[in-house]
Formats: structure tokens, C-alpha cells, sequence
């Protein structure tokens, strides 16, 4: 009797020379597929049915990758996760009468998990992305890096200007980049590019310069409080004028800014999540002249001291941004959240809402996300607007932008 022939399998593969390992796959994932060791992010070929939810908000497309497999054989999650690159497509020898799965299986559409748009807003201009990959990044000269933070906190934080001379590198508002660190792992392996929002607004940190902004934090404790010491951050917060940082990307092709100085942005951040705040509030600033768009932030950071920008922030003028901060740890004083201030102002942010000329996007610690996303919440039901009909309007519409880690 003839053995039964084998089954083909269109395995879904993430490619480790692009991801940036933002975590958004993992996050959308609407089966738990998706998982990652600290080097690499992984498909689980038992779990994954191809419904395709993770492909769209990938920023770089490194998840739309596919091989062909015998599904007896499928890569397993051990041999993906010590990967340095994609295998090469294998040329199979199947046998008459085989089960192909040449498409990915799309038997149900993809679930919509994601609590933001996974489309940009109407009016953003076409981002350029994955210009400039790991094998062959851009040079960009450091020409400036001082500290934004107190600097009698522990807290410190980097502005880091990058300049890529004759290099094209057009970025928008609210995109990213990679830099990737000298040296190697323990394993003896390059260190994997680590993803910064830009800062600046797409004309240069300095107007008509080919340059950009970073806004860097110095990692020396991890999520669970135990010192730990950054690889990225402490090499970036280091450099000096001068020296030269490899850089891959940009990337981003949703989290990006509205291209009409029109429209309201209401911008929810905590710490260097105001990077993309600020290329976003410098960009308005700088066309003040053409729009009369309602700029209103809420920033949260632990103390003043820690806050980035808390001077230069202060200065500018009431008539053109709402400015609401919100501290946590002050000696003396509550424990405020950013939460707790749109709550106090939920007749304005419910006026916000009630135009569909307002933008929101939300930038920090993930574990931000579900408290804005009550606030807003609150503001609308308590101002005569259904949230349950108003959030899905809004990511539909490219509108509510969320980018927690």
C-alpha cells in the first residue's frame, strides 16, 4: 500500500534582518500565534490559521514573509527563534496526489483586535519606509546630544540630533528609525537595531537641514526594577559630536500626521513617548500661519524633573497648545495620570471629538493604554457621544493612533 502523500504547508515566517521587534505582531495577534525570545519574533506553524490580522500593522512588512514546507517539516518556533536570516525556498519533492496550500488559508476574515486604526489618516502624506535595511544602512554624524531631563535626577534623557548629509532619508511625523549598536551579543552576534520615534518634523530638527531628532531615555533598570544596563540607550545617550551611527528605515506607514493644518490633534504621551509629539507640534508650529487646528496634550511623567522638554514645552503659547501634565510621584501631592487630567477635561475633549477634523494619538508605556482608552471613553458618553459607535468611526476613519509599548 502507497504511503499517504504528504501535505504542503505555506508557513508564515517573520524575516530577523528587517523586524524591528516592535512587538505589534505579538500584540494583534488575534490566536496567539506570535511569540519572541529577546533576539527573535516567531510564528508558531501549529497555532497560526493565515488569517492575516498581523500583516497590516507590521511597520516594516518583515512579517509578510512565506515558505513553502512539508508540513511534517514545518520550521519549528526552536529553529526560528536562532535565525539570523530567512532560510532560502525550498525546492520540494512532492508527490502526485500531495495536499498544496500554495495561499495562505483566509477562511475567515482577519479579527479586528487592534484598539487604533491600522490605516493613516486620509490626508498624511505617502511615507517612504524601509529605505535603508541591516545590510545596508545609512551613516548619519551625531551634530548634537544633551540631556532634557533634570540633571540632578536619575532620570536621564538624550535630544539627539542625527545628520545624514547627501543621504536620502525623508521621514514623516510620527515615524520611526533603527540604530544599530557596534559590537556583539554574548553569543558572539550583532546586536539587533533598536526602534526610536523621530522627534523633529520632516523639514529637520533644523529647518531644511537633512537631519532628525531623537528623544533617548538611558536604561539602567528593566521592567521589574532590577539594574540592567541598555545597550542602544546607553551607546546613543554616550555619543559625541562627530561620531557616526548606522541607521536603518524609516518606518512607520500609520501612526503619522495628518497633513492639514486644519485639523485638531489631541496627543496623549508619558515620558519619550512625546517624541512623536513633538515632530508633530514643531511641524504645526511651523505652519501656524495656514490652519487654526486645535493642538491639546496630555503628558504624563513621574515628577517635573522627569519630564523631557519641560522647559521649551513651557514656553510655548496657550493660544496655540493645551498643555495638561500630569505628575505621579510628587512629594506631597496625589498621584496624577494622564487619565485622571482628561477626565477633569472631558467637556473640551468631547468638544474635540465631536469634529471629525480631530486626530488622537497616544504614545507611551502600554500600561497607559487601557486608562485613555476609559477616559475617552467617559468624556463622549458623559457629552452626549455613544463611544461603542464613535471608537470604531475613528479607527475606521485613521483617526485614534496607538502606539504603547
Amino acid at each position: 500500500m502507497n504511503a499517504p502523500a504528504p501535505s504542503v504547508l505555506k508557513q508564515h515566517l517573520i524575516d530577523p534582518v528587517i523586524c524591528i521587534r516592535c512587538n505589534t505582531c505579538e500584540e494583534t495577534c488575534p490566536i496567539k500565534a506570535i511569540t519572541h525570545d529577546s533576539r527573535n519574533y516567531v510564528v508558531d506553524p501549529d497555532i497560526c490559521n493565515g488569517c492575516g490580522a498581523c500583516i497590516s500593522p507590521c511597520p516594516t512588512g518583515s512579517i509578510d514573509n512565506w515558505r513553502s514546507v512539508i508540513k511534517a517539516e514545518a520550521y519549528s518556533l526552536d529553529a526560528q527563534l536562532g535565525w539570523d536570516e530567512l532560510p532560502e525556498e525550498l525546492e520540494l519533492d512532492v508527490a502526485a496526489g500531495s495536499t498544496v496550500d500554495e495561499e495562505p488559508v483566509f477562511a475567515t476574515p482577519p479579527l479586528d483586535t487592534a484598539r487604533g486604526s491600522t490605516l493613516a489618516p486620509k490626508s498624511a502624506a505617502m511615507p517612504s519606509v524601509n529605505l535603508h535595511t541591516i545590510k545596508q544602512p545609512a551613516t548619519a554624524t551625531v551634530v548634537g546630544n544633551f540631556r532634557v531631563t533634570a540633571t540632578d535626577h536619575d532620570s536621564d534623557t538624550h535630544h539627539i540630533v542625527l545628520d545624514f548629509g547627501s543621504q536620502p532619508f525623508p521621514v514623516l511625523e510620527g515615524q520611526s528609525i533603527g540604530i544599530i549598536p557596534p559590537g556583539t551579543d554574548a553569543h558572539g552576534r550583532p546586536h539587533h537595531a533598536r526602534q526610536y520615534s523621530i522627534a523633529s518634523p520632516r523639514d529637520g530638527e533644523r529647518p531644511k537641514y537633512n537631519n532628525l531628532s531623537l528623544t533617548v531615555k538611558r536604561v539602567l533598570v528593566d521592567h521589574s526594577g532590577q539594574p540592567v544596563r541598555g545597550v542602544a540607550s546607553n551607546y546613543v545617550c554616550d555619543l559625541q559630536k562627530g561620531d557616526q551611527v548606522k541607521v536603518i528605515g524609516p518606518f512607520g506607514s500609520t501612526f503619522l500626521m495628518p497633513d492639514d493644518a486644519k485639523a485638531n490633534l489631541l496627543m496623549i504621551c508619558t515620558g519619550t513617548g512625546s517624541a512623536p509629539m513633538r515632530g508633530m507640534t514643531e511641524r504645526r508650529r511651523r505652519l501656524m500661519k495656514e490652519g487654526d487646528g486645535k493642538l491639546m496634550l496630555f503628558f504624563g511623567a513621574r515628577s517635573q524633573e522627569e519630564l523631557p522638554y519641560f522647559g521649551p514645552l513651557m514656553k510655548l503659547p496657550k493660544s496655540f497648545i493645551d498643555i495638561n501634565l500630569a505628575f505621579s510621584r510628587t512629594p506631597g501631592q496625589p498621584r496624577t495620570y494622564v487619565q485622571d487630567l482628561m477626565r477633569a477635561r472631558a467637556s473640551e475633549i468631547a468638544a474635540l471629538l465631536k469634529s471629525d477634523d480631530t486626530h488622537l494619538y497616544v504614545c507611551g508605556l502600554k500600561g497607559m493604554e487601557d486608562g485613555v482608552i476609559d477616559a475617552l471613553r467617559y468624556a463622549a458618553d458623559q457629552h452626549g457621544l455613544d463611544w461603542r459607535t464613535l471608537h470604531p468611526k475613528l479607527k475606521a476613519e485613521g483617526r485614534l493612533h496607538l502606539e504603547t509599548y
